[in-house]
């Protein structure tokens, strides 16, 4: 990678919303690897288990190091100067409420695995602790510090990183939204070729291969549950009707849109974990369970330093490599699919509120959760004699949660409302991903046609009945998991790119605001009449279009003359139906000048309001914006000759840019 940091100069893909290299070829290469799997699962099962040993056997320092710096960049954009710059223009903002946002991310990283081993994880622990004597308070501790770490921060800054990479250079770069724009910084323009379509067909068959095999597992955990409560067969029968069922729900949603299906359904699931949660804490050890939360987020963040980097190298065993390891190979598998729809639903989101939302907020709740349903599944076996709930955890973990339940008043109900949460967990997680598949296909559009949608939702859930009636779901899993540590790879280069690219905004943000202009020499300035009428003068579009038309293209001309005079290249792009020009300086591989002016409307100040309708009290500004978004400032009433000398000040300050970044 050059030391010249690369002009974001995104080239169109395709017209149509196919990407045909991307569909057809990810429609191959499943169909081969599912027939593949389906015909010889045994061999499948066992080679992909042989790739994925000698992985976690020669690279388990990789996976380590790589996931620990992983975290450490994320804590560092939050943290940092960095924090403020926008996942898209500086004017833009967040399409979704905080509320609908953490419903949506949460319910898509990781809320179905929270159902599965909020019970199940802390109990194995704490009957098979990595080190130390089992069934003690000691391992009961130590088995509470290693769930929050496999759940805790780790995982979602693996989910954060990818999602921050996309949606910085999809939304404020104006790259495709799919994993090939990740790569931008490394191989430039490249991305739009052989490259950037096999990224992307990786993604598809990571995400595709991830929830279909999640699906066709958590349909056991259903099928446990309606066998527990309503005597429900536990077959193959049974668990196909489940996918179907799911599925039809899943394309449902995602026919609904991401406003309407996704979202309200994510928020449902957040209600119903919180209800079940709440009851939990009330009907069981409350204070005990407070106490416990405060002293294991304690013990957690003082061993954070020790577990992150433990190897286990001074005493070998097996257990890194069956839990911490393949923790890490299965979030990073997941991360292409989680971190592309964290992106798509995080546009207009400063990277400080980015990484609080998405780091800290969900590891809280899930740290509460955990405790919740851990702790008191630990006192059980402790001090009340819950023997039977241990045999459940060390035989079939897909009952534990329904086993616990069974230990407090209206357990019927609770494993209901479990159910559904169930239902509804990998609903989401198969429509949002549908969703992100259908981006990665389409060159990151995302208004495509429905059938679009339904084809790769319909797909996951055949794909999810053929591996599992065919014994092939353990082999796929396997290979899923394998493609973690390319994966890993990629993800450092593409952090390394991404800090890069947020420096060079950062220098001109300061450069903008601290660049020293050429004085002035000739500008009238206006007079105090005209100032005081254009503060008190409130424009309707009409105005701003004609103050366009009549004064702001000419002056652009202007410039654009003189420029070219000069050998400097520049163009005029006009939106005839919005009246927006758009006037850019060339720069070849350097950045580009842009200068645009929008008409935007506002509300009129409360003395100046009548009875009329709300568009007839709007009034509009003729904004100025930049390549970076809008810079929050009005010229509507400048002269020509004052518009002319606010394009010189702006391109003056973006030279004086280029040569901070030299």
């Amino acid at each position: 990678m050059s030391d010249q940091t690369p002009q974001f100069s995104p080239q169109k893909l395709p017209s149509h919303n196919l990407n045909p290299p991307v569909f057809w070829g990810s429609a191959l290469l499943i169909f081969v690897l599912v027939a593949g799997t389906t015909l010889f699962p045994k061999l499948a099962e066992s080679y992909f288990a042989s790739v994925q040993i000698s992985i976690m056997t020669n690279a388990s320092w990789f996976y380590v190091a790589s996931v620990g710096i992983i975290l450490i960049c994320v804590s560092f954009l939050g943290l940092s100067r960095y924090g403020d710059i926008k996942l898209g223009p500086d004017h833009a903002e967040p399409d979704f409420s905080f509320g609908s946002w953490f419903a949506m991310l949460f319910s898509a990283g990781m809320g179905i695995g929270l159902m599965f081993f909020g019970v199940g994880e802390p109990v194995m622990h704490f009957l098979s602790p990595p080190v130390g004597e089992a069934g003690t308070i000691e391992a009961a501790r130590e088995a509470m510090k290693i769930t929050f770490f496999h759940w805790g921060l780790h995982a979602w800054a693996i989910y954060a990183i990818v999602a921050l990479i996309l949606a910085f250079f999809g939304y404020r770069h104006g790259l495709p939204l799919t994993l090939r724009s990740a790569l931008y910084p490394i191989i430039g323009d490249r991305i739009y070729g052989t490259a950037g379509h096999i990224i992307d067909i990786f993604a598809i068959l990571g995400t595709v291969f991830g929830v279909a095999t999640a699906l066709g597992y958590g349909v056991l955990q259903v099928n446990s549950g309606l066998s527990y409560l309503f005597d429900v067969e536990v077959s193959t029968n049974t668990q196909v009707i489940l996918i179907i069922a799911i599925t039809g729900l899943a394309t449902l949603s995602v026919a609904s849109g991401l406003d309407k299906g996704i979202r309200r359904l994510s928020e449902l699931n957040l209600v119903l974990a919180l209800f079940l949660m709440a009851l939990v804490i009330v009907l069981g050890p409350t204070v005990l369970l407070l106490q416990m939360l405060i002293q294991n987020t304690g013990g957690y963040l003082s061993d954070i330093v020790d577990k992150t980097f433990n190897l286990f190298a001074y005493e070998p065993n097996d257990w890194l490599g069956g839990w911490t390891l393949f923790y890490w190979a299965w979030w990073l598998s997941w991360s292409p699919f989680v971190g592309m729809f964290i992106a798509r639903i995080s546009r207009g989101r400063t990277i400080r509120e980015f990484v609080c939302g998405v780091l800290f907020v969900p590891t809280a709740l899930t740290f509460i959760w955990m405790t919740v349903f851990g702790n008191t599944s630990i006192d059980m076996i402790m001090n009340q004699s819950a023997t039977e709930l241990a045999t459940v955890v060390q035989t079939d973990v897909s009952l534990a949660l329904f086993k616990f339940l069974e230990h407090f008043p209206m357990s019927g109900l609770l494993s209901i409302v479990a159910i559904v949460m169930v239902v509804i967990f990998f609903v989401t997680s198969s429509d949002s991903s549908a969703m992100v598949i259908d981006m990665l296909a389409s060159g990151g559009k995302d208004h495509n046609p429905l059938w679009q949608r339904v084809f790769w939702s319909c797909l996951i859930g055949v794909v999810a009945i053929v591996l599992m009636l065919a014994g092939g779901l353990k082999a796929l899993q396997t290979a899923t998991i394998a493609t973690a540590l390319p994966f890993a790879f990629i993800l450092l280069l593409s952090t390394y790119g991404l800090m890069k690219a947020l420096a060079v905004d950062a220098t001109k943000k300061d450069s903008l605001a601290q660049t020293t202009l050429t004085p002035k020499v000739g500008h009238k300035p206006i007079p105090w009449q005209a100032r005081l009428n254009n503060m008190v003068h409130f424009p309707r579009r009409k105005d701003v279009k004609a103050f366009i038309t009549e004064t702001v293209i000419p002056a652009m001309q202007s410039v654009s003359n003189e420029l070219e005079k000069q050998g400097v290249e520049s163009n005029i792009v006009i939106d005839d139906k919005k009246c927006e020009p758009h006037f850019k300086v060339l720069h070849g591989d350097e950045h580009d000048f842009v200068y645009q002016v929008f008409s935007r409307g506002y509300l009129q100040p409360s003395f100046m309001l009548d009875e009329e309708d709300e568009e007839n009290r709007k009034y509009f500004r003729a904004e100025v914006f930049l390549q970076e978004g809008g810079q929050n400032y009005d010229i509507m009433g400048y002269t020509r000759v004052q518009v002319i000398g606010d394009i010189i000040d702006q391109y003056e300050k973006h030279m004086h840019f280029l040569h901070m970044v030299r």
